[in-house]
C-alpha cells in the first residue's frame, strides 16, 4: 500500500511539472489553477458512455465549460468530497452555472454500472453527468490518454477493494480546448473565479 501511494505521488509530481514548464512564458488570462492551454500531453476528447448507455464526446457539451472528475462511487474520501464542492462552486457561480458541465467518470466500471452512476452522480446535483468507459479497454485509453493513474488495491474480499488514483480536475473551454487542471484541495472560491474567467 506504501509502495502505491509513494508511487502515485511521484506520478502526481511529474505530471504536476510537465504542466508547468507547458505553462511557461504563455500569454492570456491568469488562472489561480493551472493553466495547461495548448498541452499536448493530455486528451483533447472523450468517449463515454453517460447513465442510458448513450456514447457522449465533448462535443455534446458544446458551449458549456466542461469539468472533468475521475473518481469512483465507493471512494470513501477525496471523491465525494470533491464532488460536494464542485456543487458549491456551481452554487458560487449563480447564474453561470447552467453554462457548465460537471462529469463524473468513473475508474471503477466493474462496480460502477450505469445503473449505480445514474444514482450516484445526480445526488451531488441533479445538472451533474455520471460517465463510464465501455469496457476495460476504454477504460485504458481514457485514464492513459488523461494521464490518470490508476492502481487498484485488493481487498479482503474480490469486490472488496479501494482504488488509489488521480485526483484531479480536467476543465474545458466553452470552445472545446483543454485549458485548466484543478486540484481537488483548490479553495471552492477559487475554482468558481476560474470558470467566471473561462466563460468570460
Amino acid at each position: 500500500m506504501k509502495l502505491a501511494v509513494i508511487w502515485l505521488r511521484r506520478a502526481m509530481f511529474l505530471m504536476g511539472l510537465t504542466v508547468l514548464l507547458a505553462a511557461c512564458g504563455k500569454e492570456g488570462p491568469t488562472f489561480q489553477s493551472l493553466d495547461i492551454t495548448g498541452n499536448k500531453e493530455f486528451a483533447q476528447d472523450f468517449a463515454l458512455q453517460d447513465p442510458q448507455g448513450k456514447t457522449r464526446t465533448l462535443a455534446d457539451y458544446k458551449g458549456k465549460a466542461v469539468v472533468m472528475f475521475f473518481g469512483y462511487t465507493h471512494c470513501p474520501d477525496v471523491c465525494p468530497t470533491t464532488m460536494a464542492e464542485l456543487n458549491q462552486v456551481m452554487q458560487k457561480l449563480g447564474p453561470d452555472a447552467q453554462n457548465v458541465q460537471v462529469l463524473f467518470v468513473t475508474v471503477d466500471p466493474q462496480r460502477d454500472t450505469a445503473e449505480l452512476m445514474g444514482q450516484y452522480v445526480p445526488a451531488f446535483n441533479p445538472a451533474f453527468v455520471g460517465l463510464r468507459p465501455a469496457d476495460d479497454a476504454a477504460l485504458k485509453q481514457v485514464t492513459k490518454s488523461f494521464r490518470v493513474v490508476v492502481n487498484k488495491v485488493e481487498g479482503s474480499t474480490p469486490t472488496n477493494y479501494t482504488i488509489d488514483h488521480t485526483a484531479g480536475i480536467y476543465v474545458f473551454d466553452p470552445k472545446g480546448q483543454l485549458r485548466l487542471f484543478m486540484r481537488p484541495d483548490e479553495p471552492v472560491d477559487a475554482m468558481a473565479q476560474d470558470l467566471k474567467t473561462l466563460l468570460s
